[in-house]
């Protein structure tokens, strides 16, 4: 497989589609994982307990951002695994970005949404 796998210019149709499985799990996740995060906000926002006083603000504050800023790494995470998504619809997924070659399907199974292959990402 090794051998094919070098001369073979995109995944196969059945790669893509176990590929797509392994997006669609990872996407429902990080989708659950978001709407707790804004859940945890709301909830800071709209409760008497998430409005500290005195001395107890800089902590209050420092959740808050930090919770703001989990949910944004996973509205990024969302937007790169939607975007792999379209890459499979386009029959692309899996094609390094900087050599135009097959990115591994190991790596691809670890990180689903990467455009770049090892040897690219380490020479960056």
């Amino acid at each position: 497989m090794q051998t094919q796998q070098l001369h073979q210019t995109r995944y196969s149709d059945a790669e893509l589609a176990e590929f797509k499985v392994i997006i669609d799990t990872k996407l429902a996740e990080a989708r659950r994982q978001l709407q707790f995060y804004l859940d945890q906000l709301s909830e800071q926002t709209n409760s008497e307990d998430g409005k500290v006083r005195g001395l107890d603000d800089g902590v209050g504050t420092m959740v808050n951002e930090d919770t703001h800023r989990l949910a944004s790494r996973q509205q990024q995470l969302i937007q790169h695994l939607e975007n792999a998504l379209l890459r499979i619809d386009n029959k692309v997924y899996g094609i390094c970005r900087a050599t135009g070659e097959l990115i591994s399907p190991e790596r691809l199974r670890i990180v689903p949404h990467t455009t770049l292959s090892i040897h690219a990402k380490q020479n960056r």
